[in-house]
């Protein structure tokens, strides 16, 4: 007899979690199971189980979900989470004698036969890793998918990063605003000063210095999309004569020094090999007494060495060749470029609450994010920021600020004696030249 699809489907996700799978499961043959009041994994097509078959683990799974193969009805985030909540959280990787017991049920199917193409939406890159050709591509695969698609994720701000929430309650665009002005801050801004933005993103950060602070900004980035939108954005400001927006790598930059430097949500498309060299090179950028902000996510204590996964649905989908390094892994490179690290600010739960904001605009707008982009790759994001949010509220990931100086004369020190509050938002008075 013919098993249903639904109970093999089932079976699977015993395998993959070592416990029963509890989620309802709707399948291509109209076979379904019903678990009361959780999500429903519906599997479109045999090819779903398929792509499981050929890559048995995290890969196949986001495959099938980012080509449409698979599907979530209801609450994404149950879905996404319940392998926390098992007594030890899965691999997600079924081991190929697990499916060579299910043989028989995947073959009178018809689930077994060639490998399917990966969604068009996986990356591809060629070259040397982190070469600034590859990094380039890398940077393109993410970056330029369409500013209207960004604009829709992110919101007014077009702030791709960690925003800070001065309260619970406070919008998305409330806590990117706080966000940009605290990295001001501590980064002591005042008027007529030198700024290096590095990874400028659509100019946010730099428009919000040169306007608020009466900074002089070098803005660089290697995404075309980023660098085209962003020099428009300064331009109906008004601020083309305080930023300047270059389609540049930070290697690339060599008309230091400057006062300050930001890099907000970079460091993690550097690579662990090439760390080193990043800080040498902010180093050697900054003047001695000034200050860097570097803003990263970083590897949660039980995430393993800093070393990336090939298979990860984030490397093959969303970050290609992205590299997330423990805080010690920064500090320690930091400190050994010549940096003093004097401040270390944590903003995990932020990022998960920014992480929810986007799914929810996302999820808003799908129509639109659809057009604007295409399917799969609104799947990727849906996917991507949800489980993102997951990881952050329980603590697989982190997020941090560090402020470091570069040592200036003996006796001097750029930063005050107590740790200033830096989380209370500037007034105006507070953005006069001297105040900081």
């Amino acid at each position: 007899m013919t098993p249903r699809a639904a109970e093999l489907v089932s079976e699977l996700g015993r395998l993959l979690l070592g416990a029963p799978l509890p989620m309802s499961v709707r399948c291509w043959d109209g076979s379904r199971t019903v678990v009361d009041g959780a999500p429903t994994l519906v599997v479109r097509h045999p090819r779903a189980l398929r792509r499981l078959v050929y890559a048995p683990g995290e890969l196949g799974l986001a495959r099938a979900y980012v080509s449409g193969d698979l599907d979530i009805e209801g609450d994404l985030f149950a879905a996404l989470g319940f392998p926390d909540d098992l007594p030890s959280r899965p691999e997600l990787a079924l081991d190929r004698r697990a499916l060579a017991r299910l043989a028989g049920p995947l073959l009178r199917l018809r689930v077994l036969g060639p490998p399917p193409a990966p969604p068009p939406e996986e990356a591809r890159l060629r070259g040397s890793r982190h070469s600034l050709g590859r990094d380039r591509s890398a940077i393109s695969h993410h970056y330029d998918v369409g500013n209207d698609f960004y604009r829709l994720l992110l919101g007014p701000s077009l702030v791709y990063s960690c925003a800070y929430f001065p309260e619970p309650g406070a919008t998305l665009e409330q806590a990117q605003e706080a966000k940009l002005d605290l990295v001001c801050r501590k980064l002591g801004l005042e008027q007529g000063m030198r700024l290096l933005d590095v990874g400028c993103g659509w100019g946010s950060f730099a428009l919000h210095a040169a306007s608020r602070y009466g900074v002089s900004v070098v803005a660089v980035t290697i995404s075309d999309a980023q660098a085209g939108l962003a020099r428009r954005r300064i331009a109906d400001a008004g601020l083309t004569d305080r930023v300047e927006v270059r389609l540049q790598d930070y290697r690339e930059v060599d008309d230091g020094p400057f006062d300050a430097i930001a890099s907000i949500g970079m460091a993690e498309h550097v690579g662990h090999a090439s760390l080193p060299g990043y800080a040498a090179r902010l180093h050697g950028l900054l003047r001695p007494g000034g200050r860097l902000l570097n803003h990263a996510i970083a590897r949660g204590p039980a995430a393993g060495p800093d070393r990336p996964d090939p298979g990860s649905f984030l490397t093959r989908y969303v970050f290609p060749d992205g590299e997330l390094q423990s805080l010690a892994t920064h500090v320690q490179v930091l400190e050994e470029a010549g940096f003093e690290v004097r401040d270390v600010e944590a903003l995990r739960r932020h990022y998960a609450l920014t992480c929810r904001s986007w799914v929810r605009n996302l999820e808003q707008r799908w129509d639109d994010a659809v057009r604007w982009s295409s399917p799969g790759r609104a799947r990727v994001w849906r996917l991507y920021l949800a489980g993102s949010a997951l990881a952050f509220e329980r603590h697989r990931t982190g997020v941090n600020q560090l402020l470091a100086v570069k040592p200036g004369r003996r006796g001097a020190d750029p930063l005050p004696l107590l740790r200033p509050d830096w989380s209370r938002q500037a007034t105006s008075d507070d953005r006069r030249p001297g105040a900081g």
